[in-house]
């Protein structure tokens, strides 16, 4: 890349923070959770979205378990004060649900936002401003004074227009730019406010620490979040806040780090919608979580729901790799990837074993909604026969024996490679059941009976080559006995090489299910499947399927 100078590192390090916050592996409890779709994240749509929108998509946030949701900023348009005015005249907002409302440092803004609050019976007032070295320097031409004076400026406001309002109003604040701000003036001018708004444990202060823009590695802004944590006023009443953009795509990492380092609460949207890049995706961060058997304490067990929601509301597309919700990110079509679930998804129900340790599925789909079907093994060119049998055996109920998988399983890829498309289950199934059941031409049994007689002789009536007959012969089992009878025949020269059978448990369970392998003198294998609701039948069905695939040299 040319013109790599030009760029310079604009964060700034944090002294002396203590780093024993790396020392652990994970996250041990959920954070407090807000969701700041309906401000952060629809500012950032290009068709926002509209009051009776707006409404949809805070009814499935509090049914998502969230307890804080950023509505708006009541502010900056007549539709995000109605939209607020209208949660609380309506009395939309159930009782364990704490709206938040943002407001820059200005007193007219400041008092509109408490205008819109009115009646509310309980909200947390966001408090913002600027503190980066670049915001400073360029946008406001201020002193690191003037700027600490704009923020206690607007937390006294914040607290006068509290005193005088009803309902319990919680202060936060965000010095906005964090990660291009001097952590010991991040520092100064948050003790600044809390100076200002006194937190007790009554009344607790929610100290928020945003990646506004991503300048650096993630331990480098958890390390900034840990000098925070160690160094705050009043830090038992301060609960201490992230809330991450993704411009260099580690707004997880960042989360994840920046909790480890001392952080309690998380503001985030679904799917990470948000300026740029985005906002930290909850769902993901949520879904970490419990991938480590930790409850978030959110509910995401209907994904495809939540996504159909996101997606008509938003206008906006969830990427297909998306983690946990995108519509492949469960998908395996490599050949190996699904022989080693099919082979993991049957260790568990051979040991009962309770936790969840498939290979390549790091949760069980089906906890999220999704399904194995549609969402997990995908048939097409790179699939092998674990995947293939995978599918035949869980949606339709054949257990093919293990050299039947492996070429049924060529035959499949094939035939998706010729036509350059993923297969569908229920095409993978018509063309096992084209190529292998109850395959009657050129040869074709219509009546068999049975006689004790030299061990088992069998009479059987024959179509062969537009020619009808009887033939007789025996065996040391019944279909022994009509194989024999179709070699005296017809003179055809082959082996019978492998049966088995089983019920066939989806669809009809009264039915049974046999496979039989015959290899012919030039040691072609060719196999042939026969359904029927008598065992025997069906072992003398799946025979002459094998049969007619040998002398049709298919399957």
């Amino acid at each position: 890349m040319r013109n790599a100078e030009k760029y310079t590192r604009q964060f700034f390090a944090a002294p002396d923070a203590a780093s024993d916050w790396m020392q652990k592996t994970y996250i041990d409890r959920a954070p407090q959770w807000c969701s700041v779709d309906l401000r952060d994240g629809n500012q950032a749509l290009v068709i926002p979205m509209t009051p009776e929108d707006k409404l949809e998509y805070f009814s499935a946030l509090v049914k998502a378990g969230f307890q804080e949701i950023e509505i708006g900023f009541p502010a900056a348009s007549e539709t995000e004060f109605a939209f607020c005015r209208r949660l609380i005249e309506e009395d939309l907002i159930p009782e364990n649900v704490t709206v938040q409302v943002l407001t820059q440092s200005r007193e007219h803004i400041i008092r509109r936002t408490f205008e819109a609050l009115e009646g509310c019976k309980q909200a947390i007032v966001h408090l913002y401003n600027s503190t980066s070295a670049v915001q400073r320097e360029q946008v406001f031409r201020m002193s690191k004074e003037e700027i600490i004076d704009i923020a206690v400026s607007g937390a006294k406001l914040c607290k006068e227009y509290r005193d005088r309002a009803a309902g319990k109003i919680r202060f936060e604040y965000s010095p906005e730019s964090f990660t291009g701000t001097e952590p010991e003036f991040a520092l100064e001018i948050c003790n600044a406010v809390l100076d200002v708004w006194q937190p007790t444990a009554d009344d607790p202060v929610i100290i928020n620490l945003p990646v506004t823009v991503e300048l650096s590695m993630p331990h480098v802004y958890a390390n900034q979040v840990a000098y925070l944590n160690e160094n705050l006023k009043y830090r038992e009443h301060v609960i201490l806040s992230l809330h991450p953009h993704n411009d260099r795509g580690c707004a997880v990492a960042d989360t994840e780090m920046g909790l480890l380092a001392g952080a309690e609460r998380v503001e985030g949207t679904l799917f990470g919608c948000g300026e740029r890049t985005g906002n930290v995706d909850i769902i993901t961060l949520a879904l970490n979580m419990y991938a480590q058997g930790v409850d978030p304490q959110l509910d995401f067990s209907d994904i495809p729901t939540l996504s159909e929601m996101y997606t008509r509301l938003t206008h906006m597309e969830i990427n297909e790799r998306q983690p946990y919700a995108g519509k492949l990110v469960f998908a395996a079509f490599s050949g190996s990837h699904q022989d080693a679930i099919a082979k993991g998804m049957h260790w568990r129900s051979e040991t009962g074993d309770p936790h969840w340790m498939v290979p390549y599925l790091p949760i069980d789909p089906n906890d999220i909604g999704r399904t194995y079907e549609t969402d997990v093994i995908r048939i097409n060119s790179q699939s092998g026969k674990g995947g293939i049998g995978y599918i035949l055996e869980t949606r339709f109920g054949y257990d093919l024996p293990r050299r039947m998988r492996e070429r049924v399983g060529y035959l499949v890829k094939g035939i998706s490679d010729q036509s350059h498309k993923e297969l569908s289950p229920d095409e993978v199934y018509l063309i096992f059941k084209q190529h292998y059941i109850d395959i009657t031409a050129p040869l074709n049994l219509t009546d068999v009976h049975y006689v004790q007689h030299n061990g088992i002789e069998a009479t059987i009536d024959i179509e062969y080559n537009g020619a009808t007959a009887s033939a007789t012969n025996s065996g040391n089992g019944r279909l022994d006995a009509v194989s024999n009878a179709v070699r005296s025949y017809t003179g055809l020269d082959y082996t019978l090489n492998t049966y088995s059978e089983h019920a066939l448990e989806v669809g009809s369970t009264s039915k049974a299910v046999s496979y039989v392998e015959v290899v012919n003198g030039s040691q072609e294998s060719f196999w042939g499947v026969g359904i029927d609701n008598d065992i025997m039948t069906s072992s003398v069905k799946a025979f002459v399927s094998a049969i007619n695939n040998m002398l049709n040299k298919q399957g």
